[in-house]
């Protein structure tokens, strides 16, 4: 799909459909005002006889209007409220966007610069309205014999005032950037585990780095892992035939000597639960138990398209937990990258034991700053359902700005508390740790586990259990988040 600002009278305009909004009481929107008037009340004419009510997203196409150079007018629904939320903004895109699907028409202009949304500026409000039409536009069909025939629209421009064009073309192409690394997410996510495995992830790395030069790839294979004393690591993979990769992206685009940015990802490539096997209904869907892998490699996706001035580091631990004559045993102890020995109770919270080798390991960045993102809990979903991500973490100033990205980029988040009392589910009579502390407040002692391995560094965990994908039906799927919080967090501490 092409993007295209443009400032322009929307009467004067060629297309094959202009959208305008329109709201309830046949309340006409700016843009729907001078199209009015220049078809001789054509729509006025037509809103008189009750076909579109105006709440949010109906919509009602109107053909060959007079002393229009527009093939089509698209009416869209704005509400009887002088500001959208972002979810009814999101609601109206949808809805127009479901209707030049079924058109024959190549492009389309959006008259909606009128639109108000609120706590957003021109620049925002067009960052949410890009990200949504790219972002919908997403199909995966890799593996299906019949493809859905191609679509005929190709080009949406966007109609702004001459003071917002400079906003909203950086927003339009920070929008597509975002939305380019949660089609590589979602793309990851979706492959089924027979190709997506810890070595193919690998692949994907140095497949970045030769299509970004600016790009620094390492993969560690076993060998190197064992070398290094990551004995947690290597405890989840080896109930597997499928070797574990730790996989370390470099991209330097800051200053040199800035400390960078770290980004450290839970790559289970297929969650069986090991020995302590999960229920067999729902499986299929531990495939996405590599999502906060995919989120980093879809963050780096957006960070290399725009080039951001910033340094940042990617750490993906990527193994598959499988039950096997091999595979670790609840009761097993293990001695991690720290040093620190943990009893395993649980081969199912496995997530922990990957990535606190890859938080130690991250370490030797000197990082300012270290967000992990796994899916790590169903406790997470439980507490906070399928639409907000679980927040924690060490720091309050990093909290606050992970909370404020979130916001900014419809990408939520929301803080749990991680008091010392939690701590103490995690005691052991056998080693330093165990890696559950139990039924209560599950998401919060997993996040326990790992901040023993967070001291050296300002650090934030991303439990995206109930985010990653969406369970179950047709609509099943990975969903590209928290890639839009990731990356607005970086362009925040960018400053562009």
């Amino acid at each position: 799909m092409e993007f295209v600002v443009k400032n322009a009278r929307p009467d004067a305009l060629k297309t094959a459909t202009l959208v305008v909004a329109v709201g309830e009481g046949r309340s006409l929107g700016a843009a729907a005002q001078i199209l009015d008037v220049a078809s001789n009340g054509a729509i006025s004419t037509v809103l008189k006889r009750g076909d579109l009510a105006g709440k949010v997203g109906q919509t009602l196409l109107l053909q060959s209007l007079p002393n229009l150079k527009a093939e089509r007018v698209l009416l869209v629904g704005s509400g009887k409220e002088t500001e959208l939320s972002d979810r009814q903004l999101r609601k109206l895109i949808t809805a127009v966007q479901g209707v030049l699907k079924s058109l024959g028409g190549k492009d389309a202009v959006l008259a909606l610069d009128d639109l108000q949304v609120k706590g957003r500026d021109a620049y925002s409000k067009t960052r949410l309205l890009v990200e949504t039409l790219a972002d919908n536009q997403y199909s995966f069909e890799q593996f299906k014999s019949q493809k859905t025939p191609a679509r005929a629209l190709s080009k949406i421009t966007l109609l702004t005032e001459k003071t917002s064009l400079a906003d909203v073309e950086r927003a339009s192409q920070q929008a597509q950037a975002i939305a380019a690394g949660m089609a590589f997410t979602r793309d990851l996510g979706n492959l089924p585990p027979n190709i997506c495995h810890p070595t193919y992830l690998g692949e994907q790395a140095k497949a970045l780095g030769k299509a970004y030069k600016s790009l620094k790839v390492e993969v560690l294979d076993e060998k190197k892992l064992k070398e290094l004393g990551m004995g947690s690591f290597l405890a989840v993979a080896q109930g597997s035939v499928q070797p574990p990769r730790l996989i370390v992206l470099q991209y330097n685009g800051g200053k040199k000597g800035d400390k960078p940015f770290a980004l450290v990802g839970k790559g289970i490539t297929f969650d069986t639960g090991g020995i302590s096997i999960k229920p067999a209904a729902g499986m299929d869907e531990m495939k996405y138990d590599m999502g906060g892998a995919a989120s980093v490699f879809g963050t780096f996706k957006a960070v290399l398209e725009m080039q951001l001035p910033i340094n940042l580091v990617g750490v993906m631990a990527c193994a598959e937990n499988m039950p096997s004559g091999s595979a670790t045993r609840p009761g097993d102890i293990v001695t991690t990258m720290s040093g620190q020995t943990v009893e395993i109770l649980n081969t199912d919270a496995e997530g922990r034991l990957v990535l606190c080798d890859a938080l130690t390991y991250t370490e030797r960045f000197k990082p300012q700053a270290v967000i992990d993102i796994a899916t790590l809990t169903g406790a997470c979903i439980v507490a906070l359902g399928s639409h907000t991500s679980g927040l924690l973490g060490n720091n309050d100033e990093l909290l606050q700005q992970l909370l404020a990205a979130g916001q900014t980029a419809d990408d939520r988040a929301w803080q749990l508390p991680l008091f010392d009392e939690y701590q103490e589910q995690l005691d052991s009579p056998f080693a330093d740790i165990a890696n559950i502390g139990g039924p209560k407040a599950g998401t919060i002692t997993a996040a326990c586990f790992l901040s023993r391995f967070a001291k050296q560094f300002s650090w934030a965990h991303l439990d995206i259990a109930g985010t990653a994908w969406v369970s179950g039906g047709k609509d099943k799927g990975a969903t590209g988040r928290p890639v839009p919080l990731l990356t607005q967090y970086l362009l925040d501490r960018a400053k562009v």
